[in-house]
């Protein structure tokens, strides 16, 4: 008898493990068409780009145009809450890279280097007949978003750089787990939704802020087939992108392109030295800075960084705040104390 009940809770652990732990670990691939149904809305919208078929959004009202390009590993739904502030004065358009989210891999590429992204956003811009956007990057978007601003200028009228990459950096050790090859061949695998907690949480000053949401929907976007290879990819390229000589950081100067950029205070994949490198090099900028806050203002301080995003965008300038006192104001002109 005792037997039989031990074979009976060992057939429940292991139809648990069958069905949710697959889940929780990692393991297999998410269909396209089950996570097409969960993150995807009316507002979703598919086109093929040079054979690649990536996924957008396209809401909104009026005349000009906001392309909003997400980080690395990341998706689209990253500027959720911009996108609703935002939408009341501008067309805005968010775009899942390839490599990423509902876009997936490029089977013609492995590097995901900026040149390819660069190509991609050009064509998408060209298939959706936008002239000119104004531009809005995060993370390794902003790096994308710079260059091509510097690369096509007359294509981008503003641009916002939130705690964007660019000058000589190392990737954050979370990242740089995928360029060791041991590892990366793990991870290939597996990805167990605590390593993805883990890789969150290290983008957030407050930790108490990641919502078992935001972990889930960042491990189901890379369990899209083919993203892990992608994610790995994607490190890899960033490594060498973001080393000494290899990001063309010092033509950073020649960019005319009026810019907005971000950056949280507490953030440890892109530290203050990179910052005060853009505060240097980057003309024509207006500097903003979040106190308590890591690599995403977006979804850690939504309220405040989509009002400045969405006022600087409107009228070129950040809002007045009473005594300019408030968290995360700076005056342009007037650095934080110590830069």
């Amino acid at each position: 008898m005792k037997l039989i009940k031990l074979l009976l809770v060992a057939s429940m652990v292991a139809t648990t493990v069958v069905t949710t732990g697959c889940a929780y670990f990692g393991l297999g691939s998410r269909p396209l068409s089950e996570l097409t149904e969960k993150y995807t809305d009316e507002s979703s919208k598919f086109t093929a780009v040079d054979g690649l078929v990536m996924h957008y959004t396209d809401q909104g009202f009026g005349d000009e145009a906001v392309l909003m390009l997400h980080g690395e590993h990341s998706s689209l739904h990253v500027w959720d809450a911009w996108v609703e502030r935002m939408a009341t004065d501008f067309r805005v358009i968010r775009l899942d890279l390839p490599g990423h989210g509902l876009t997936g891999p490029d089977p013609k590429t492995e590097t995901y280097d900026v040149e390819y992204m660069m190509g991609k956003v050009e064509a998408f811009m060209d298939k959706l007949g936008l002239d000119s956007v104004k531009l809005v990057g995060a993370s390794y978007g902003g790096f994308i978003t710079w260059n091509f601003a510097k690369e096509y200028p007359e294509r981008v009228e503003s641009m916002v750089l939130v705690d964007s990459t660019g000058f000589d950096q190392e990737v954050h050790p979370v990242l740089g787990y995928n360029t060791i090859p041991v590892l990366a061949g793990l991870n290939s695998w597996t990805l167990p939704r605590y390593r993805v907690r883990d890789r969150v949480e290290s983008m957030y000053a407050d930790e108490e802020k990641v919502s078992d949401e935001v972990v889930r929907r960042n491990q189901d976007m890379m369990l899209r087939k083919g993203n892990r290879k992608a994610f790995i990819d994607v490190a890899r390229t960033m490594e060498k992108q973001l080393e000494e000589g290899e990001n063309e950081s010092d033509r950073i100067k020649y960019i005319q392109t009026p810019s907005l950029v971000m950056w949280g205070e507490d953030d440890e994949w892109t530290p203050e030295r990179v910052m005060k490198q853009f505060k240097t090099h980057l003309p024509n900028m207006t500097f903003v800075s979040y106190e308590v806050v890591g690599h995403l203002p977006m979804e850690e301080l939504p309220r405040q960084s989509a009002r400045d995003a969405h006022h600087y965008l409107l009228y070129g300038e950040l809002p007045q705040l009473p005594g300019n006192e408030e968290q995360g104001w700076v005056v342009p002109g007037n650095p934080r104390k110590g830069w």
